[in-house]
């Protein structure tokens, strides 16, 4: 019964270690509290990306609103901010579970439900609707389908047999009885096999990525947080979608593994997941390098006050003080600042550079966490693509 591991891990064991060193790598680049702020960030792009894979697109700027309750008068965009809201929500979800029970199977079916009933049961109901006509059909959170489903030509497994494959799920997969390199491969793996499974009504593409991220909490990966699979998946959907539709394929001869589907097939796919983690790791560990930063966060101030960075409505975004750079650097380099040093740096008088903190933070270019407290770097959706460039488009929407 599938589902099962790959037969020939030799190959994808190379790929595993190198996601392993160069995400470990992305730790150290940095100072903790602005890494944090990063990973906040990354939650954002994780989600706008799994949205873009679903056909959704909304832009982080308008998911970034959605997180302050700053929600558009179109409903339907006001549906997929929120849908987008919910999936930030439901990624710090899972990390605080992860946290609070270390020990969890995050393959077992309690887990799987789970993720989709916090992501469905406050989804709007427009679309919590799958189908048309007489097939149309809503889709109950955390409840394992009741129908049989096609996907493409895959017909998925029976209902009445989902409670076995998702037990044999649960065992093949469980992080518990995994060491050194295996796990990272059983997750490539896992991600197909859930996917062909195919437990829910609707739903089963954005489970099978939150079950990524909580696979990678799980096994403390270092550096994970810092990077997500979903940017990787999204720019390479059409790939994505055949390497999945392939791993579909039933065995070929004698030699093709000993499951029911090809384990040929399944091994390509683990290849070309792992190569998509491997990138987002590696291009992040670029983007963090702390020489880099600071040269974009100078010129961004530069290209801001020569009026060659514009809203949505294309108007020039207000100038800032040219020390606004130094003050940006600094706390960049160290972490955070107490007001006083940012005063310093600002080379102001006190009442100039409250004035100028307080527009910062206003901003967002700047965070604290008290309204005395110390600064650090925030990364607000309408600056971080120019700080960390590719990272997703910076255009929005008419």
């Amino acid at each position: 019964m599938e589902p099962h591991f790959p037969a020939r891990t030799g190959e994808l064991e190379e790929l595993a270690r190198e996601i392993v060193a160069v995400s470990a790598q992305l730790e150290g680049r940095l100072a903790p509290v602005v890494l944090a702020e990063i990973e906040a960030l990354l939650r954002v792009v994780n989600s706008y990306y799994s949205n873009l894979i679903e056909g959704h697109n909304t832009h982080p700027v308008d998911i970034e609103r959605a997180m302050h309750s700053n929600y558009s008068a179109d409903p339907n965009k006001r549906d997929l901010q929120i849908e987008s809201r919910i999936h930030i929500e439901v990624q710090v979800k899972l990390a605080e579970r992860l946290r609070a029970e270390p020990q969890t199977n995050v393959a077992s079916a309690e887990f799987l439900c789970w993720l989709h009933q916090e992501f469905y049961e406050s989804l709007p109901e427009r679309l919590r609707w799958v189908g048309g006509g007489e097939e149309r059909a809503w889709v109950e959170a955390g409840a394992l389908r009741d129908r049989i489903v096609q996907v493409g030509r895959h017909i998925a497994p029976a209902p009445e047999s989902l409670a076995g494959f998702l037990q044999r799920f649960a065992q093949v997969f469980d992080p518990a009885t995994m060491q050194g390199l295996r796990p990272i491969i059983a997750l490539a793996a896992a991600h197909h096999r859930l996917t062909w499974i195919h437990p829910f009504l609707d739903g089963n593409g954005r489970v099978a990525r939150l079950f990524t991220d909580a696979y990678l909490h799980r096994i403390q990966l270092r550096g994970y947080g810092l990077w997500n699979v979903s940017r990787g998946l999204a720019r390479r959907r059409d790939a994505y979608r055949q390497h999945l539709a392939a791993a579909d394929a039933p065995r070929q001869n004698d030699l093709d593994g000993r499951g029911n589907l090809s384990d040929k097939a399944l091994t390509e796919f683990c290849r070309f997941f792992l190569e998509v983690c491997l990138d987002q790791a590696t291009y992040m560990n670029g983007l963090l390098a702390l020489p880099g930063l600071l040269g974009r966060l100078e010129q961004y101030v530069s290209l801001r006050n020569a009026g060659m960075i514009v809203d949505a409505k294309g108007q020039a975004v207000a100038s800032v003080h040219p020390r606004v750079a130094e003050l940006l650097k600094a706390v960049a380099t160290r972490g955070e600042l107490t007001r006083g040093e940012a005063f310093r740096i600002i080379e102001m008088s006190e009442r100039t550079g409250r004035n100028i903190l307080k527009s910062l933070l206003d901003e967002g270019l700047l965070t604290s966490p008290s309204e005395k407290g110390v600064v650090r770097l925030g990364f607000p959706a309408h600056v971080a693509s120019r700080w960390f460039p590719d990272l997703y488009p910076h255009e929005m929407r008419a």
